[in-house]
């Protein structure tokens, strides 16, 4: 008999052993002799057999032990960041210290911007300096949309953020969405030119819902809240049926060239 014992590890515990009786008697004859032979050879192929699935089911099971570990994809947010402070200079945006745009000016906007979901530090700084004239810790959630305006005179400029909503606007529609960020300005309302309120009463820095409009141009007016003073035109404001707009009042009312008093429009989607 021939035994052969295969030590325990992690994935045998216990021995194995394998028990192979090889018959042994004299042999007198050719005959004889070559019939022992052939079960001598039989038992060998056995036992190659078995080695065989042995070792084979250790390397699977150790396959299995070192299956590749999938990262998931990092979450992400999207954010558009608009220079609204009308006396501030040009100016650089940084995402956690890296650089994010160079030289953003008044009145304009980045567009979205895709960064690591989570808290996000921001920093606004004047355009090739490390002097920082406006940092903010925003805490943006995943597949959501943020717009932040830099707004306020410069000597008091400070940040708005306002979560967007994108969803697509029904058939034939347009959204609309108005920001009064005027530092000086008082509270007004938004109309047509025959004086139907689109957004009525804004004071600086409030902000309305994206609103649905039927799809067209429209002549608009900014109007001394709850009056009919008309402090601005706004003419050939075109709305795009599937289109996202923010309208926001810009500059001071007693400004003067970029700084003048008006209306910046962004395209959000």
């Amino acid at each position: 008999m021939i035994k052969i014992t295969f030590k325990g590890n992690n994935n045998w515990p216990k021995k194995k052993e394998l028990k192979i009786n090889l018959l042994c008697y004299p042999f007198t004859t050719t005959q004889t002799q070559q019939t022992y032979k052939e079960k001598v050879m039989r038992s060998l192929k056995v036992l190659s057999l078995f080695v065989f699935i042995f070792f084979s089911s250790i390397t699977l099971v150790s396959c299995s032990d070192d299956e590749e570990i999938v990262t998931p994809p990092v979450a992400k947010s999207k954010v558009l960041v608009t220079h609204a402070s009308p006396d501030a200079p040009g100016v650089d945006l940084l995402v956690d210290n890296a650089v994010a745009g160079t030289n953003l000016t008044f009145p304009n906007s980045t567009g979205y911007l895709e960064v690591n979901s989570g808290t996000r530090n921001i920093k606004v700084n004047v355009t090739g300096t490390s002097t920082t004239a406006l940092e903010a810790n925003l805490n943006l959630a995943q597949d959501k949309n943020y717009s932040v305006f830099a707004v306020n005179n410069v000597a008091t400029i400070e940040a708005l953020v306002l979560e967007d909503n994108l969803t697509s606007p029904a058939s034939g529609k347009a959204h609309i969405r108005f920001i009064h960020l005027s530092p000086d300005a008082p509270a007004v309302d938004i109309t047509l030119t025959n004086g139907t309120v689109v957004f009525g009463d804004y004071i600086f820095k409030e902000a309305s819902a994206f609103t649905p409009l039927d799809a067209g141009t429209y002549n608009l007016q900014v109007r001394l809240a709850g009056t009919s003073t008309v402090v601005l035109d706004l003419p050939g404001i075109a709305l795009t049926a599937g289109k996202i707009y923010t309208v926001f009042a810009k500059g001071l009312v007693a400004g003067s060239g970029t700084q003048a008093l008006g209306a910046q429009i962004i395209v959000n989607k």
